[in-house]
């Protein structure tokens, strides 16, 4: 800075770094503001190594240090007539005109060593008052950049700001702007703000602004659950499950997606209560075309998928339910659809007596884990070499292993090889029994269903349903596997055999 000021341009900090100093935080990075032209600037810094960063827009960086320092020109924008970047720019020599071109006053600061703190629009008042207002005219800010609208969001997600009125009815009279924008750029924003500390308040106010990016969960907002169990309409039940979960961003956005089938499922009974059966299936649907709006990480949107798919599948009361949960989705999968029931459970507004049911489960996964359990085909005591040993090949190997992992997770003292042996050799005389782990299955309707489908299968006599640990437990004769797995795979049950 000090170059520049004595080579005869002024030159301030600008922007973020101002703000978070005069909030009483540290700044993570510098931007610098400066009345000389990039030519000018880089003839004061030919010492040093200059990229030419945008030119165009009066930007150069110098590394100094090892630390690269991004320089701009103090200047005037053009319009923006790709709602994001403006169509030319005329360098100036007035650090206000310069300022006045920003979103909002609490970033349209700038500081000098010799001049001290420039703030003509009060930014320093309006920090102060955590108040975001745009500079200027805010309906022409939005205009120029409908991201701005995303960013007063997360400012107030984040850290708790209040959104000054007029500005706020000018983000919601351009709402219709953000589809305009890039899905890179909206999702960037709508995780921070999702994750933020307010985020609930956030997504309650300005709730149109939500449906406007994700118009599959507009249905959600005033819909009344009808229900004794749920105190809050659906959007309100989700925000609030929302909040009461960790500020993770697959965590947060799972809970605003987790009922957003409901709308789709709901029916009233003769007593006039609510119900949505098979909800989490059609909230999968739901968010997998919701989810097409954004630009997530593949892994995250499948986890996140999943998690909506099975967040309402119980996840079992006893040892021998936990450990086969365990098995179907693993100790990372089971532990967060455990902090989502939770934070459903909160959500609700009327049942904290299921918490006391949740903490059981947790502390028997605790205990479970603790023992070190055999969970998966790999911990069994024999292999797939053991079996072709005795004489078993190709696809039937997999139904053997998977028989006997059936078995350990109910008595975990058969994975031994030889009563895994004596298993083996009882399934080969022909015993006419087969269980199976089906997820997805919430509901006593979800039981029914499963005895249902099954009943079409003629080799099928008899159908045991264990709602809380997904175990089905088939009778008869010669059981096609291969059609038993493709009927229940048909109606959104996931099989583990």
């Amino acid at each position: 800075m000090e170059r520049l000021e004595q080579a005869g341009f002024a030159c301030y900090i600008v922007g973020g770094a101002v703000r978070d100093w005069l909030a009483g935080g540290k700044p993570h990075d510098y931007d610098l503001c400066t009345a000389a032209t990039p030519e000018q600037t880089e003839r004061i810094f030919s010492d040093l190594h200059v990229i030419e960063t945008g030119l165009k827009h009066g930007t150069v960086t110098i590394v100094m240090d090892g630390e690269p320092i991004e320089i701009t020109t103090f200047r005037t924008e053009g319009a923006y007539s790709d709602g994001r970047r403006p169509d030319s720019v005329a360098f100036v020599t007035d650090i206000t005109q310069d300022l006045a071109r920003r979103d909002f006053t609490v970033n349209a600061m700038a500081w000098s060593p010799r001049r001290g703190l420039c703030d003509p629009f009060g930014g320093k008042e309006d920090l102060a008052r955590k108040h975001i207002r745009c500079v200027g005219d805010a309906e022409t800010r939005f205009q120029e950049d409908a991201l701005r609208i995303l960013r007063a969001l997360r400012f107030a997600s984040t850290r708790g700001y209040e959104i000054e009125a007029q500005t706020a009815q000018a983000l919601r009279d351009n709402r219709h702007r953000l589809t305009h924008v890039s899905a890179e750029r909206i999702t960037a924003e709508l995780l921070q703000i999702v994750s933020g500390a307010y985020a609930g308040a956030v997504c309650m106010e300005f709730a149109e602004i939500f449906a406007e990016i994700l118009p599959e969960i507009a249905p959600m907002m005033g819909f009344q659950q009808c229900n004794p169990h749920h105190k809050y309409d659906v959007w309100e039940h989700s925000v609030r499950a929302m909040e009461s979960i960790r500020p993770e961003p697959l965590l947060r956005l799972t809970m605003l997606f987790h009922d957003c089938g409901k709308p789709d499922t709901f029916t009233v009974d003769a007593q006039g209560i609510g119900h949505f059966y098979g909800h989490p299936a059609q909230s999968y649907i739901v968010a997998k075309r919701a989810v097409q709006h954004l630009r997530l990480p593949t892994q995250m949107e499948q986890q996140l998928l999943y998690l909506v798919r099975h967040h309402d599948t119980p996840l079992g009361q006893t040892k021998r339910s936990v450990r086969r949960k365990l098995a179907v989705h693993g100790e990372a999968t089971f532990r967060q659809l455990l902090a989502i029931k939770k934070a459903d459970c909160i959500g609700q507004g009327t049942t904290p007596h299921n918490q006391t049911e949740l903490l059981e489960t947790e502390q028997l996964l605790e205990e479970v884990l603790a023992e070190h359990d055999c969970l998966t085909r790999r911990d069994l005591a024999v292999n797939g070499h053991d079996l072709q040993a005795w004489g078993v090949s190709g696809r039937e190997i997999g139904f053997f292993l998977s028989e006997m992992l059936n078995r350990v997770l109910d008595e975990p003292e058969n994975n031994t090889r030889e009563r895994l042996r004596e298993i083996f050799e009882e399934l080969q005389d022909g015993q006419n029994q087969i269980e199976l782990t089906v997820s997805g299955m919430s509901a006593g309707c979800c039981a029914r269903e499963v005895r249902r489908l099954m009943e079409r299968i003629p080799e099928v006599q008899k159908t045991e349903v264990v709602l809380d640990s997904g175990q089905i437990v088939l009778y008869g004769q010669k059981i096609p596997l291969e059609q038993v797995r493709n009927a229940l795979t048909a109606a959104g049950f996931e099989v583990v055999i």
